[in-house]
């Protein structure tokens, strides 16, 4: 109950500064200007097929496949920003004799509204949302995956602070995060009771996003850092993406994305070994993807901003 009366009276006090910030001292009318949207679509697809018959040396067939599509729509008019991103991906591996695995799966939209308060710092309103499309499975063949179990939704209010160009750091101190998860039998996975759909969190959010290019060369990355206020705020859940992206020609490119995630409330494969025996469970820990592409990227559109 201390918890919760703290939570609110730090939603309160957020609240209440944020008609204070969004004054103009100035004396200036700025006149209304016209709204400016950048648009575009980023695709990426990379695939190998390996065939193999009475090889000597030995092996598998397989056929692989990765995709990427980055939707982004962007708006400034005046003091005022929308930045939209949409990102999906799906990737499997069919080996011809163990069956068939995905091997990358996301579903994640991004959203911030902010209001021009001074120089480099808006008022902002950031969510998220992000879940997978498929079934996942584990070594064992056991599910520990579908779509919407599980699902992550946030919605913070803050400020946004950009010190230099393609570097924005984020401080939502406001932050609500609901984890939904669908399928009764992956919920304690998750964090969730047997019988909870949806948990709740208020806490503190910090997202830092920065971007470098350079001819035919850009790396971008997105760090999100959540404190809840109302369980172990101390244990700071990490969500950690980079991706690097070089062209060979107009065409093809060279794609490197991985995604670091760290929550206490997510249990993770891991394997010990006892007495020479190897082990394995479900125990709390760091999880990380590593994913790299050649493959044919096209962009609709304009270039992102």
């Amino acid at each position: 109950m201390l918890k919760m009366k703290k939570a609110l009276l730090v939603l309160l006090v957020t609240l209440l500064a944020f008609p204070a910030f969004a004054v103009d001292t100035s004396g200036k009318k700025e006149e209304p200007s016209k709204a400016v949207w950048n648009r575009g679509i980023v695709t990426t697809i990379g695939f190998t097929q390996l065939s193999l018959m009475q090889w000597a040396a030995g092996g598998a067939g397989q056929l692989t496949l990765n995709t990427y599509v980055d939707a982004y729509l962007n708006m400034t008019k005046g003091k005022l920003l929308w930045n939209n991103e949409l990102q999906a991906g799906y990737g499997f591996i069919e080996n011809f004799e163990t069956g068939y695995k995905k091997s990358d799966d996301r579903l994640i939209f991004d959203s911030k509204f902010g209001y021009k308060a001074a120089e480099k710092l808006y008022l902002s309103v950031v969510y998220n949302f992000r879940t997978q499309f498929a079934d996942g499975v584990n070594s064992s063949n056991e599910l520990v995956s579908q779509f919407m179990a599980p699902a992550y939704t946030s919605l913070g209010l803050g400020i946004d602070y950009s010190p230099i160009k393609n570097l924005s750091i984020n401080i939502a101190p406001v932050t609500g995060k609901v984890t939904m998860v669908k399928t009764p039998e992956l919920r304690t996975r998750y964090g969730n009771a047997e019988d909870q759909f949806a948990r709740f969190e208020l806490g503190a959010q910090v997202k830092f996003d920065g971007k470098v290019e350079v001819k035919d060369f850009k790396v971008s990355t997105q760090v999100v850092l959540f404190s809840d206020y109302l369980n172990k705020p101390q244990n700071i859940k990490v969500n950690w993406d980079l991706s690097a992206d070089a062209k060979i020609s107009q065409y093809f490119s060279v794609n490197l994305r991985t995604n670091l995630i760290y929550d206490d409330n997510t249990l993770v494969p891991k394997v010990k070994y006892v007495d020479h025996e190897k082990i394995e469970y479900d125990g709390k820990g760091i999880q990380l993807k590593e994913m790299f592409t050649i493959g044919l990227t096209y962009t609709f559109g304009e270039k992102k901003k």
